[in-house]
């Protein structure tokens, strides 16, 4: 029996997906959590073999939820399950060690064999999911410039910015100029939006 933790906000379909899932005779669905930040502690208490999770969530998205359970040592395999099939989620999945990448809109026996794939070991990934990541190509942003628009797209300005990572408003700003340039946007919530639209930050 596979056992496997459901992370999604909307509980309509993660009703849907527990009902459908729990369906087949190999797979029980051991726990139902609706935000991000509720994982990790239904992880320690239910230890599952596979964590389904949404990449958009309150308390922390799904991608960084993987990045905790890896950083504590957790055994389940991680599936990340999405209406949102942009090319940067699914390098950035990897990078977290992501082992299952499938969108929302698949059918529910492709969940299921995702689940039973990255059980046994292997890797999940929607092949057209996986084409435009590669099309895509490499995300050009630096780690500082990603956190910076994601602090404009916060609604944040250049002064609360500097003040919050202990940086010069000048070079803030030389940050903001850099990944607008990279990403042939005119302003910043311009650049804020490619960004966000390849799932780069």
């Amino acid at each position: 029996m596979i056992r496997v933790l459901l992370a999604d906000d909307e509980h309509l379909i993660r009703g849907a997906v527990a009902a459908l899932l729990g369906l087949d005779p190999d797979i029980e669905i051991v726990a139902e959590v609706g935000r991000g930040d509720e994982v990790a502690a239904a992880v320690a208490a239910h230890d599952p073999d596979v964590a389904v999770l949404d990449i958009e969530m309150p308390g922390a998205d799904g991608l960084a939820v993987a990045e905790e359970l890896r950083a504590a040592g957790a055994r389940c395999a991680v599936c990340i399950l999405t209406s949102f099939g942009r090319p940067g989620y699914l390098r950035r999945a990897m990078a977290a060690g992501v082992r299952g990448f499938v969108p929302k809109d698949a059918p529910t026996d492709e969940l299921a064999a995702a689940v039973r794939k990255v059980h046994a070991g292997g890797r999940y990934l929607d092949a057209e999911l996986a084409a435009a990541a590669m099309e895509a190509g490499d995300n050009p942003l630096t780690e500082r410039e990603r956190e910076i628009l994601r602090h404009i797209a916060a609604g944040a300005d250049t002064s609360g910015i500097a003040a919050r990572l202990h940086l010069s408003e000048g070079t803030v700003r030389n940050y903001l100029s850099s990944a607008m340039s990279k990403l042939g946007a005119s302003t910043r919530l311009g650049a804020v939006q490619a960004a966000q639209e390849m799932g780069w930050i």
